[in-house]
């Protein structure tokens, strides 16, 4: 797996996301602490409207951030933004009142959401060959997992030395190194069609995301990992330090169960592709979220309070690695679901119709968990997964097949595509562009 990494241009690019994510994973800790310092008990229900806010705007922005990005140069493009994203970060320790977070946090992840589509998108560019494009996708997975893994121990060293409020300077010096090291590679940017207009740019990578079956599926699997991930991150500082009365470093292990059980998935993952199907491994992934839920808010009200600690890590662990299943093999979905010019606008479609789903989580896991028992708020939340498990599982077709037969009834006889392909029926890789606009029937 590591053998992509021989690749100067995606091993400069795969440690420019390593550090800012360890920048990102400390302001995870330190807002979390800011949130709890200024807010107590209440810390659940501020988390979850930040978070909120930046579901918002990942929604909102990424799609039209696509369609402008190709008429910059993509490296040029990337570096800006790290160094938007260090500018904001600068001013989070100086944070005294509760709206100053989400002033921030919009501003921020205002430049996180133009970001994380166009560097997604670069990968597939950088290795075109199927093998080393799974190997990649399970990097970052395993790039994300040390950011939940390490990021949370030392931070819980930095708090104990030298206060939580620091742990932002992280996060300035990882967007900077990032900025850094993508200034040492060259990127190229597939170019779009020049008159096609940005609005329509911007609807394209939404009308091939929501017209395709089996992102229609990723869709509803990014449903059931929105709901679990949501209890992990908004209503764990509440679990840990106020139900449990355990303290910051807790707090830090808690969250690398959550990041192991994702990195031991992510090393099995590319093996286990080579046997198994997207389709098959993912909605595995996405079964396994709800159950956990459901089997931890029924020990949270028959285990005594000693024996909460050891099952909270456990079930964190399971839900993490129930979240990689899901999202590792996702790049690949996306990349065979378009061509070359359109991947920039179909992950940025994934990146704003995932954030989405978060959107619909974040303030429901922040507002249950403050209003009602953390019990209610598992099996509520069990359930948003379930009814995502269940709607992929419709949506996805069991027989998901990338070459398919249709038809051109619309093209005249001459068209230079019926040419290529030998008549107006005739069988392809299918995915949705300007000649071909709806999903073939169900193949026979």
């Amino acid at each position: 797996m590591i053998s992509v990494l021989a690749n100067q241009t995606y091993r400069h690019l795969f440690f420019a996301q390593v550090i800012a994510l360890f920048g990102t994973g400390l302001m995870t800790v330190g807002l979390a602490l800011l949130a709890f310092d200024l807010a107590g008990d209440e810390a659940g229900a501020v988390l979850g409207t930040a978070l909120a806010i930046k579901m918002i705007v990942y929604v909102g922005i990424s799609p039209i951030a696509a369609a402008y990005a190709s008429r910059f140069p993509r490296r040029m493009f990337l570096v800006t933004l790290d160094i938007v994203r260090a500018l904001t970060a600068v001013a989070l320790p100086f944070v005294d009142e509760i709206w100053q977070i989400y002033v921030l946090i919009a501003l921020l992840q205002t430049a996180s959401a133009a970001f994380t589509p166009a560097f997604q998108a670069s990968i597939p560019d950088i290795l075109p060959d199927e093998k080393d494009y799974t190997s990649a996708l399970s990097l970052s997975r395993m790039a994300y997992d040390l950011e939940n893994l390490l990021s949370p121990m030392i931070a819980a060293v930095l708090v104990g030395l030298v206060g939580f409020h620091w742990l932002f300077g992280g996060t300035v010096a990882g967007f900077l190194f990032s900025a850094g090291l993508i200034l040492t590679i060259r990127l190229v940017s597939p170019q779009a069609d020049a008159e096609e207009p940005a609005f329509r740019r911007t609807v394209k990578g939404l009308q091939i995301y929501l017209k395709t079956p089996r992102l229609r599926g990723l869709l509803a699997l990014n449903l059931a990992v929105a709901a679990s991930g949501a209890m992990v991150i908004v209503n764990g500082v509440v679990i840990v330090k106020s139900y449990l009365g355990l303290d910051d470093t807790d707090l830090a292990l808690s969250m690398a169960a959550y990041g192991g059980g994702s990195m031991v998935v992510a090393l099995t993952l590319p093996k286990l592709l080579a046997s198994r199907s997207e389709r098959f491994v993912m909605l595995a992934g996405g079964a396994l979220l709800p159950v956990s839920l459901l089997i931890f808010a029924g020990l949270l009200t028959v285990l005594p309070e000693p024996f909460v600690w050891p099952a909270l890590l456990l079930v964190w662990f399971t839900m993490g690695a129930g979240m990689s299943a899901v999202l590792v093999p996702s790049g690949r979905l996306l990349k065979n679901s378009a061509h070359p010019q359109d991947r920039p606008l179909v992950f940025a479609a994934q990146f704003a119709l995932s954030h989405g789903c978060w959107l619909i989580a974040y303030p429901l896991a922040g507002w249950l968990g403050a209003n009602s028992s953390m019990s209610v708020t598992m099996v509520v939340l069990a359930g948003l997964a379930v009814l995502g498990w269940a709607v992929a599982g419709k949506s996805w077709p069991a027989d998901d097949h990338s070459i398919l037969d249709h038809a051109h009834p619309d093209l005249p006889a001459n068209h230079p595509h019926l040419a290529k392909a030998h008549g107006k029926r005739h069988a392809h890789a299918f995915v949705i562009d300007s000649l071909h606009h709806t999903w073939p029937d169900r193949q026979p």
